[in-house]
């Protein structure tokens, strides 16, 4: 039998992180340029919180984002995992609370990578071309 894989493996490495101080317009823009979902927020090298374009455009439904900060919006203390966690663990952690995104960091708290449920959906998809067949059409 093999070896469930770690999450290194399925996970975006060096993800961009953005200051917790930052505007929220310029995350979204940083969003919008790399075509990504999910922004680890940082303060002084250590991970506060992750900021999402869900959260950007709730809070814009409520107020005027030129005017907001990251930390006005982020989800403080987002769920974690080391690189070496094994792929099933952190899936189901991730279903069982809805979250959107795992942010992967060292022992010494250094963001390393972030997996998404995109991310999990690319590995659903390996896995099974691994060990299925194709389907008949």
């Amino acid at each position: 039998m093999k070896q469930i894989p770690k999450i290194e493996k399925f996970m975006t490495p060096m993800p961009h992180t953005v200051g917790k101080d930052i505007p929220v317009e310029t995350a979204l823009d940083l969003m919008r340029t790399h075509r990504i979902r999910h922004i680890p927020v940082q303060e002084g090298g250590k991970l506060v919180g992750v900021v999402t374009d869900r959260d950007i455009k709730l809070a814009g439904s409520f107020a005027e984002t030129a005017q907001l900060k990251v930390d006005d919006v982020m989800t403080p203390d987002p769920y974690t995992v080391q690189p070496r966690a094994a792929l099933d663990e952190v899936v189901a952690e991730m279903a069982e609370h809805k979250y959107g995104c795992a942010i992967v960091v060292q022992d010494n708290g250094k963001v390393v990578g972030v997996f998404t449920a995109v991310d999990g959906l690319r590995a659903f998809h390996d896995v099974l071309r691994e060990n299925y067949k194709p389907a008949d059409h």
